[in-house]
């Protein structure tokens, strides 16, 4: 190894080393010993060789493994209490990929369970708590409700759970739950569901969404 790379890679940093090199590395004939450099130089490359493929052999690991699958643009079918619509939703990661963010708008016309119609907005944001190991669910609705949720741990490897921890501007005890059910790569339904204080979860609208980029 040449004299400057192992400056460069601080083998000369250590005091001891650097004494021995210098004896083995030395001008005098006497204390030139070519045999002992050769094996000091093959061991060095040996321990710089493992070290670089111990750092490669060891991906980092992709937190966002279970939603990245979510990138894109989808439309679908909505139904519920809000009567028949359909539903475009946007996801796309932000900020160095730290964070999932949705857009969604829900269009419901005219309908007998709905005279007026409506259009309904949301826009969210998923993070990853390392301190819990969940994925944090914050949704922002064009009415003024903001839901926090967390990731309900599950077997099913297809259904991805979020349950309410907080909502602010609604009266205190009202839950809401989000269930992502993985059809495909490009296809999944969601589940709203809502319970008001101490009832159980009831299905405020269901979306059935296909990718379309």
């Amino acid at each position: 190894m040449p004299i400057a790379m192992m400056e460069k890679t601080g083998v000369f940093r250590n005091p001891r080393t650097a004494r021995r090199m210098s004896c083995h590395m030395s001008a005098s004939p006497r204390g030139y010993n070519p045999r002992m450099l050769q094996r000091t130089t093959i061991l060095l490359v040996a321990v710089f060789a493992v070290s670089a493929y111990g750092q490669e052999a060891v991906p980092k690991a992709d937190r966002f493994a279970p939603l990245r699958f979510l990138a894109g643009t989808w439309r679908g079918d909505q139904a519920g209490q809000p009567g028949q619509g359909t539903a475009e939703r946007t996801y796309q990661f932000i900020l160095n990929d730290r964070f999932l963010q949705e857009t969604n708008t829900s269009t419901y016309p005219p309908q007998e369970k709905n005279k007026k119609g409506e259009v309904h907005h949301h826009m969210s944001m998923i993070s990853y708590d390392g301190a819990r190991m969940l994925f944090v669910f914050r949704q922002f609705h064009t009415e003024g409700f903001v839901n926090t949720y967390v990731q309900e741990p599950t077997t099913d490897e297809k259904k991805i759970v979020f349950v309410s921890e907080a909502i602010e501007n609604i009266p205190a005890g009202y839950r809401a739950r989000e269930t992502y059910t993985i059809v495909s790569r490009d296809e999944f339904t969601e589940r709203f569901e809502i319970a008001e204080p101490g009832k159980h979860f009831e299905l405020y609208s269901e979306a059935h969404l296909k990718r379309i980029r």
